[in-house]
């Protein structure tokens, strides 16, 4: 989906996740941080807050992530607002520099949107 959006001129993408404290150490910031890289886009993920007797254990850490990957403001696992202010022109210039979509052989094979696809 993210390649979808990717292609259909999505500049940051913003996923809702809730993942638990097995992956959550282990995958949250990777992940993230992929996706970010793999699509050339800004990625903001919120998680709920870490409440410890609850029947599910948040990890926490919403976080905003800049194409590079680089992580530019992460919450702790406690209940916090996050402010960020985005350059868009970095994200061209990463663009610029590594033009994946442009190097893609969609002749080979291609991301489609199927919905509106006809």
């Amino acid at each position: 989906m993210a390649a979808i959006y990717r292609k259909q001129g999505c500049d940051m993408l913003i996923y809702p996740s809730a993942f638990n404290m097995t992956t959550g150490p282990l995958h949250w910031s990777l992940l993230i941080r992929c996706r970010a890289v793999d699509n050339q886009a800004f990625v903001a993920v919120a998680s709920p807050a870490r409440v410890t007797d609850s029947n599910y254990v948040a990890w926490g850490h919403s976080m905003v992530v800049d194409p590079w990957g680089k992580i530019l403001e992460e919450a702790s696992e406690k209940d916090m607002d996050l402010y960020v202010d985005l350059d868009f022109g970095d994200r061209e210039k990463m663009r610029q520099q590594i033009p994946t979509e442009n190097q893609r052989r969609t002749d080979l094979y291609d991301t489609i949107d199927v919905k509106n696809k006809v």
